[in-house]
């Protein structure tokens, strides 16, 4: 297959793309990557490089028998490459869990693209005004707000996630972000979008997804707003919700986010 750039289609020009496309799963999430490793990392890396080249230099001189000072640019240079190396590594830890937290939106996103044989509709990385929503899902059971916790899982003990209507614990502890809050704040921020782009008042449910853990349901997690399930599980809780929404407004709803999110 040529890859190469035909230079009589490539030259300025229109776009021939009438609207900006959608997001991706994640891509929030992915260009944050990139801007924390230029920025918390490679600068540090560069200045290092830079200072050993001229610490070389030095002791190029050194052996050359002209003036060199090969002493004070070897501390300098020193330093400079222990800072490196420490940044290297804290930034290596934080983008460890940010890929986590991407492979987790991606692997939700694929899981959800399966409901569009049932009617649905899919925004992923739904912008917000400074957060993003995962996911968004407009199926004829109604609207749902999706965020993704992709937490490592345990080397030792069964991992389970208990939810009691309000509130998760993990293994026994309480996230220190409550993921029952931050999902009903998106939630009711969608519902807003849908009431002002639209001028229809729908209910948007708060869904949090744990991939990989298993989740212990209590009987007051039944009587909640909000669901946390195993992504593996969330397709089949949608796709059997009670219809509450026509073909026509599931069009409309979709129809208004997408055209927010280009113009975002």
């Amino acid at each position: 297959m040529e890859i190469s750039p035909n230079k009589e289609f490539t030259m300025a020009g229109k776009s021939p793309l009438k609207a900006k496309p959608l997001r991706n799963p994640g891509e929030s999430l992915a260009r944050h990557i990139d801007e924390t490793v230029d920025r918390e990392a490679m600068k540090y890396v560069l200045f290092a490089l830079v200072l050993l080249a001229f610490t070389a230099l030095e002791w190029i001189r050194s052996v050359t028998g002209t003036e060199p000072i090969p002493g004070v640019f070897s501390v300098v240079a020193l330093v400079a490459v222990m800072v490196a190396a420490y940044k290297v590594v804290r930034t290596k830890k934080k983008v460890r869990a940010m890929k986590l937290g991407l492979d987790g939106e991606k692997a939700v996103g694929q899981y959800l693209e399966r409901l569009r044989a049932n009617g649905a509709q899919v925004l992923h990385d739904f912008p917000g005004e400074g957060f993003n929503v995962d996911h968004v899902v407009v199926h004829p059971s109604g609207v749902y707000a999706i965020e993704t916790k992709a937490y490592s899982k345990p080397v030792t003990g069964e991992p389970q996630i208990v939810f009691d209507g309000e509130h998760v614990e993990i293994m026994g502890r309480r996230p220190e972000r409550d993921p029952i809050r931050q999902a009903r704040a998106c939630a009711s921020w969608v519902r807003e979008r849908i009431e002002e782009t639209t001028g229809k008042k729908v209910p948007v449910r708060p869904v949090v997804v744990f991939p990989g853990w298993f989740i212990q349901p209590t009987a007051q997690s039944k009587k909640s707003d909000a669901w946390v399930l195993n992504p593996k599980a969330l397709p089949a809780f949608i796709a059997h919700s009670d219809t509450v929404l026509a073909d026509s407004d599931v069009h409309l709803i979709a129809s208004s986010l997408g055209r927010y999110v280009r113009n975002s």
